[in-house]
């Protein structure tokens, strides 16, 4: 079988499609799968439209002779993959790890919905109507869809899309090495609590700095680390100085190893979003050991299970954070437990297990 995967990331860049495409390249041909990559980065630097049209030709004629298309999100790579797919007449699989019509309706649009209400909202702004025509159409037209958690899949069934297509498959993380401590964390007093991200709305930033101010004003010592770059940067800094003052660090965008060395130097680790799909950073930071905070939405439960491997609270409620917070500096044993708990993942997110996965998929839609 040879399979074409039409990227939004490759390595260098990071995030989790840069991971799993990786995952991809080196494990399937392993498993008798020859692997093509289209890479979105190669248009990135045209104009909007024109670079999905570029990227769409790249798509069209380095499909000529393989069996399927399988790409990694619904719009940016997924829409141009979907045109290539009918007119070579392959077959498209797409892995769903988000609602493109719900995140440009938080950065842009005034959303406010919790996702899984978004999804029923009949009254939404023009473009978003059209965002999501366009995910969804892509998503019906593929002969499978791919998400990496149960409550995704529970997302796409909302778009209209029939059950018995969708495939939950857990991503899978591969132990990072592990790099330097950078000096801006080093320099920050202990007790420490690291946030690792993109900087937009949805990932909880501006709570957890609400969070660490309440914790403060009783009395209590607490520095924060935020590591990542988005467009809420500027604002979030800004926050940070008129609620804390001082002992907080936006270290920018880390290497992959750099921020994994961050989660195992921190004493806690705090994901606070509102919506996840399944986050990679949240599964390596149970790798790395950490006592970790997270919110109870999205795929979130499905990676920490409450009490023990580590807290889940509600999202958007800084209060509740801060509680979770003080119990970890406060109870030795509590944190201790929590940290070795984590790093038994059981192998719900081993490499070989999704790439077997994902192979024995892909070969049922050829």
């Amino acid at each position: 079988m040879k399979v074409l995967v039409a990227t939004p990331l490759y390595p260098p860049e990071s995030g989790g499609p840069a991971t799993y495409v990786a995952e991809l390249e080196s494990g399937l041909p392993l498993r008798g799968t020859e692997v093509v990559i289209v890479k979105f980065s190669d248009v990135r630097h045209l104009p909007t439209l024109i670079r999905h049209v570029a990227y769409g030709m790249r798509v069209f004629f380095a499909a000529e002779d393989v069996d399927l298309i399988y790409a990694l999100d619904s719009i940016s790579v997924g829409v141009p993959a979907l045109f290539a797919a009918r007119l070579r007449g392959k077959p498209l699989a797409v892995k769903i790890v988000g609602d493109f019509a719900w995140e440009q309706g938080m950065q842009k649009y005034g959303v406010t919905s919790p996702l899984e209400v978004f999804v029923r909202e009949k009254n939404v702004a023009l473009p978003l109507r059209f965002f999501r025509f366009l995910q969804k159409e892509v998503a019906l037209s593929a002969q499978c869809v791919i998400v990496p958690s149960t409550f995704l899949k529970g997302i796409v069934e909302a778009w209209g899309v029939e059950s018995a297509k969708i495939e939950v498959i857990y991503n899978a993380v591969k132990l990072p090495a592990v790099g330097q401590v950078v000096e801006a964390l080093r320099a920050l007093p202990r007790p420490l609590v690291v946030s690792v991200g993109r900087l937009v709305p949805w990932k909880g930033n501006r709570e957890l700095l609400d969070a660490v101010r309440i914790v403060r004003q009783k009395g209590k010592k607490l520095s924060v680390a935020i590591i990542g770059d988005g467009p809420e940067r500027q604002a979030l800094e800004a926050r940070a100085k008129d609620a804390l003052g001082s002992d907080y660090a936006f270290t920018g965008a880390l290497g992959h190893a750099d921020a994994f060395a961050a989660m195992q130097y921190a004493d806690m680790y705090v994901l606070d979003s509102l919506y996840e799909g399944l986050s990679h950073t949240l599964v390596e930071a149970r790798m790395a050991g950490a006592a970790i905070v997270a919110s109870n939405r999205g795929g979130n439960p499905e990676v920490i299970e409450h009490e023990v491997s580590g807290l889940l609270v509600p999202a958007e409620e800084p209060q509740k954070l801060a509680d979770a917070l003080e119990r970890l500096l406060d109870d030795d044993e509590l944190r201790a437990r929590l940290k070795t708990n984590a790093k038994d993942t059981s192998g719900r997110f081993d490499v070989d297990s999704m790439l077997e996965s994902i192979a024995k998929r892909l070969r049922a839609i050829v």
